[in-house]
């Protein structure tokens, strides 16, 4: 953001933000201009991927009855999603997924946390390949879980026909098909990139905004320390959003995994 707003000074980037800026070049000295296999937001994955396995396993390498406060920290997380999100929607059997429900709350919270970090300042998130693979990843474990639980036919029969009158079927089944195998995931996974995608504009448009207001008209001074204040506003309620919008699609996996498990649903 800031490298761009160097630009956007210099005379040399044009103003507003596009959609176009969300894809990054590659960081690669051999890469074409074009190549887009290992960009900034690829890089990113990988060291929230890192950061996540060396911190665990630092922390639980030499557990202690009295906690280090790191140990501290991961037993936190962990007893938060265990207690809050596995334990609150699947009961008991939701310890067995509590894991998982980790995993994934603290991937998503640091690729969101990504979009407010300097040097970092966006989300892979904000790019709906990510949070794709992530809705994929559980749709294929609630499907899985559901099939194992009560065998192939009767899941499916479960997800499609509901309890209702038989003159009524032809109508609900396809729209029980197309809200739980296709609307489930394309919403869990457009649901965290609109929502990076909308905060990272925002933040890129006050903050461009600034300096093409600066660089237009020296008169115009005071309107672009108005928008660089409300930047930082804006981050504050990014962060907030970032919180959320891994609960909530920690959340929705878990319903979905407690829907699978349910005799009936």
């Amino acid at each position: 953001m800031f490298g761009q707003a160097n630009v956007l000074a210099a005379g040399q980037a044009a103003f507003p933000p596009s959609v176009e800026d969300f894809y990054l070049p590659s960081i690669l000295p051999w890469g074409a201009h074009d190549s887009y296999w290992f960009t900034k937001i690829t890089a990113m994955v990988w060291v929230a991927a890192g950061i996540l396995i060396i911190f665990f396993l630092a922390t639980y390498r030499k557990p202690q009855l009295v906690p280090t406060k790191k140990q501290w920290l991961a037993e936190s997380i962990y007893g938060f999603v265990r207690n809050n999100i596995a334990v609150d929607m699947l009961g008991h059997r939701g310890v067995r997924f509590a894991p998982y429900f980790t995993t994934l709350f603290c991937f998503v919270l640091l690729t969101n946390f990504f979009a407010i970090v300097p040097l970092f300042q966006i989300s892979p998130n904000s790019h709906i390949a990510f949070p794709a693979i992530l809705a994929v990843i559980s749709y294929v474990l609630f499907n899985y879980i559901g099939i194992r639980q009560h065998g192939f036919v009767k899941y499916f029969k479960n997800s499609l026909v509901p309890p209702a009158p038989w003159f009524i079927l032809p109508l609900l089944i396809p729209i029980e098909l197309f809200s739980t195998f296709i609307v489930r995931p394309f919403s869990l996974a457009v649901r965290l990139f609109a929502n990076m995608f909308a905060g990272h504009m925002l933040l890129l448009v006050f903050t461009l905004g600034g300096f093409a207001m600066l660089s237009a008209n020296a008169w115009l001074a005071p309107v672009s320390v108005l928008s660089w204040v409300m930047t930082i506003a804006l981050t504050f309620l990014e962060f907030l959003v970032i919180c959320l919008q891994a609960y909530v699609f920690t959340v929705l996996t878990a319903s979905y995994v407690q829907g699978a498990l349910a005799d009936e649903h």
